[in-house]
């Protein structure tokens, strides 16, 4: 089973790592910032996917209590108080009627029921949903960091304006910059993939699912950029 889950304390570890190979190559950069955030975001959203897990016991009680409560009351109608005692009348008319009107109560109370059953898978899809959106933030900031890493600012032809950013001119950090980037995006989707593993609900796996298109893809644009620079990773 060990490896049919993704374990958080290994996607921390790894978040940790990359901090700190960021830190020795690139110590007064932005990036360093965001992949120290990407740490603190990896501890917080691992903890909330793991207490996802774990059932919400006093929703499932207030449910149990309603349901008992619904019992009780329909034994109270059919025992206590007879149809022939409410109706004042015995005929077959009002006995029809009386079935159909039970029949209806009976329906409601089920679909009431399956209402509450679900109340709980509401309730944990809100909080997954609270806590990707944090997510999707960071994601985006990390895209900032690489926006103007431009693999066409190594050729001897570019010429930088007054209003240009700094640039990385070293084709080996700036492969390496990239490469970081695209780390971190891709231990986003992991963060995210660890929701769908807690709760196991089809919505919540679509918005999981549109993180990790998301971190792709722009991971996708980033090797786009890696490419062009002819220096081997190490």
């Amino acid at each position: 089973m060990r490896y049919r889950t993704l374990d958080p304390k290994l996607i921390i570890e790894t978040a940790e790592r990359l901090e700190g190979r960021i830190a020795d190559r690139f110590p007064e950069a932005g990036l360093r910032g965001v992949a120290a955030e990407l740490v603190s975001l990896s501890r917080d959203l691992a903890k909330a996917a793991q207490a996802l897990e774990a059932p919400i016991w006093w929703l499932r009680g207030v449910i149990i209590a309603a349901f008992l409560a619904g019992v009780l009351m329909f034994l109270f109608v059919g025992t206590i108080l007879p149809l022939d005692r409410i109706s004042g009348a015995d005929d077959a008319v009002q006995s029809v009627q009386g079935i159909e009107a039970s029949l209806n109560t009976i329906i409601l109370a089920v679909l009431g029921f399956l209402a509450l059953i679900r109340t709980e898978e509401r309730i944990k899809r809100k909080r997954v949903f609270r806590e990707l959106h944090g997510l999707r933030s960071l994601i985006h900031v990390i895209d900032m960091h690489q926006l103007t890493k431009d693999p066409a600012t190594l050729s001897a032809s570019f010429k930088p304006t007054a209003s240009s950013p700094a640039r990385i001119t070293n084709a080996a950090d700036l492969a390496r910059y990239l490469d970081y980037c695209s780390e971190m995006l891709s231990i986003t989707g992991k963060i995210a993939a660890l929701f769908a593993q807690s709760v196991n609900d089809d919505v919540v796996i679509d918005g999981v699912n549109d993180i990790e298109n998301l971190s792709s893809n722009l991971s996708r644009k980033i090797w786009q950029k890696i490419t062009l620079i002819d220096v081997p990773l190490r």
